[in-house]
């Protein structure tokens, strides 16, 4: 019996690919060429030898994987991307009370103390995002190619390549902004054998002047235009593990999950920024004392789609506990409850915050006096302003 011969792979036009993936969700789309991206290879090795990763892994860890789309496609040829809007606002919202009913958080005290979310994390943004990708990967590899779908993903410098595509610039905050849209968008791509033809001019710089990201970051962590020191940066303070830094710790205020300052002050996010779409449910805040009453299986059903350093539930309180302190009442009775269950606690880390969180809302008399474990001896004895 004649074996068949192997159908030979045909490329797809480049621009039913681009048709594609609009259709299929993406509101920009683009190419990159899959060559390694040497520009953002030598930033990755320069920031982390300056220190500025501040023990971050992410891209860091392996800049010479992150930078090469050839990593995950032998042969790689091209690089679909695509960005999708996320959430902004939701019409209709839930109250407070709602929040905590759906989450399995439900508050006894509408006025508790509220924790801020990123809103890149008020729903999964990457799951739809992920969808539109595969679509665009199923219709190549039906052409005979091969592909892999990464998004969220430490495999690829996601705005490098998003870049290099020509859907957008970089802002001085980092992030990639997209022409009359701004950068509130998750991006992923489709690295693919297939011979597409490739974007050959990246975007110019559209922020001209402006350094409103770098003057309103709460805590000066955009060092230089593009240049963002992790020891600084709250979203990633938030996800580090140990003791969050004392001198940042009101500049947290009440976020428990990323911060969205530099994008909020951004002009085009401003001006073009804003969508009304509906979504049924979304979680943009959390009760902070719900949150800090919850056993670990119930806390990580409630955020476990966060990064959270070793799925470690502690990492999330520690948080919870900095935000109570910023805008808890010392006099409550439900809030003098938390801080003494946390005051009490076995893991010195949260006995250390919940230290601070009792001295910054004036309750000194809460403290026990037979704790030396130094951590939490440090909290006592340092200067807390109120």
């Amino acid at each position: 019996m004649r074996r068949r011969r192997p159908i030979e792979p045909v490329c797809p036009a480049s621009a039913d690919v681009l048709t594609l993936g609009r259709h299929a969700g993406l509101d920009a789309v683009g190419i990159a060429p899959a060559s390694p991206m040497l520009r953002a290879r030598l930033a990755l090795v320069e920031r982390k030898a300056a220190g500025l990763h501040a023990g971050m892994s992410f891209t860091y860890k392996n800049p010479e994987r992150s930078t090469d789309p050839g990593r995950a496609v032998a042969g790689a040829a091209a690089v679909v991307v695509g960005a999708r809007r996320y959430q902004l606002e939701s019409t209709p919202r839930l109250s407070d009370r709602e929040s905590g009913r759906e989450s399995g958080c439900e508050s006894e005290d509408l006025l508790a103390p509220m924790a801020a979310i990123a809103r890149y994390a008020w729903i999964d943004h990457y799951a739809p995002l992920r969808d539109s990708l595969k679509l665009v990967s199923t219709s190549l590899r039906e052409h005979g190619w091969r592909t892999v779908v990464l998004a969220d993903d430490n495999s690829i410098v996601d705005r490098e390549i998003a870049w290099l595509a020509g859907i957008g610039w970089f802002g001085k905050n980092a992030n990639l902004l997209l022409p009359g849209a701004g950068s509130w968008f998750v991006l992923g791509c489709v690295v693919t054998n297939a011979p597409l033809t490739v974007n050959d001019t990246p975007m110019a710089d559209g922020c001209g002047g402006c350094r409103r990201c770098l003057d309103g970051c709460p805590t000066g962590a955009i060092v230089a235009p593009g240049v963002v020191d992790g020891h600084r940066c709250l979203a990633w303070l938030l996800q580090k593990p140990g003791i969050f830094p004392a001198e940042y710790r009101r500049a947290l205020g009440d976020r428990i999950y990323g911060c969205d300052d530099c994008q909020e002050v951004c002009p085009p996010n401003v001006r073009f920024g804003r969508t009304r779409e509906s979504v049924a449910r979304i979680v943009d805040r959390l009760n902070v004392l719900d949150l800090l009453t919850l056993d670990d299986e119930g806390l990580l059903d409630l955020v476990g789609r966060w990064y959270i350093h070793d799925r470690q539930p502690r990492w999330v309180r520690r948080n919870a506990l900095v935000v109570l302190g910023n805008s808890g009442n010392g006099h409550d009775p439900r809030t003098v409850a938390v801080m003494s269950r946390y005051l009490a606690d076995a893991d010195p880390m949260l006995r250390a915050h919940a230290t601070w969180t009792a001295r910054r809302l004036g309750r000194d008399d809460l403290l026990p006096i037979d704790d030396d474990d130094p951590i939490v001896r440090a909290e006592r004895e340092a200067v807390v302003s109120r």
